[in-house]
């Protein structure tokens, strides 16, 4: 070895999987308000690192784009992009998130078999990859010494087709997932 230090770590998964479990329970607990009403409001979902969105198609009305710094589970302050839809209706939602665990990763994944209507959606992005269609589409610089401040994009209507969503932060006003599954399960991930 020659004077090199050699580290090993190891997860706790006492820790990991009581900590997965209460999450689980969390969320199952979310799922059946959703299931006895079927629209939940004022949902966030944060704090739980990169996590992704895919969709079929996005239709929506009021949207505003602006850059900012944001929390990721890796930085503190990881440039990233907010987006603001009045009101949107989302075909073929999938939301997912992958975590190691030891050598093995396991999903967890939110699929609606049904369209989605949102009102009141943010959505902080470090990458949207779609196919994507504007109408009435502003791009507007402002002078402000706030970076944040000094470009933003607006228009009337968004269309998203084939979008692949790599999320830090999701909050919706309101949300109906008809036709809503959650599962976790192994996943090979090389």
């Amino acid at each position: 070895m020659n004077g090199a230090v050699v580290m090993e770590s190891k997860t706790n998964k006492k820790a990991f999987w009581g900590a997965l479990a209460a999450g689980l329970l969390g969320l199952g607990i979310l799922l059946v308000s959703f299931g006895v009403s079927g629209v939940a409001y004022a949902v966030p979902i944060a704090g739980v690192g990169d996590f992704y969105v895919e969709f079929d198609k996005l239709e929506g009305e009021g949207y505003k784009f602006y850059p900012k710094l944001g929390e990721t589970s890796s930085s503190d302050a990881a440039p990233q992009g907010t987006n603001i839809i009045e009101k949107l209706t989302i075909d073929n939602l999938q939301l997912y998130k992958d975590f190691q665990v030891g050598s093995e990763w396991i999903r967890v994944k939110i699929q609606a078999s049904k369209p989605v209507q949102i009102s009141g959606l943010q959505h902080d992005a470090g990458l949207i990859e779609a196919n994507a269609k504007f109408q009435n589409l502003a791009l507007e610089e402002n002078n402000s010494t706030d970076w944040t401040k000094q470009f933003q994009q607006t228009s009337s209507t968004i269309i998203l087709e084939n979008a692949k969503l790599k999320t830090h932060y999701l909050f919706q006003e309101t949300i109906n997932m008809a036709g809503m599954k959650l599962t976790v399960e192994k996943i090979d991930k090389k």
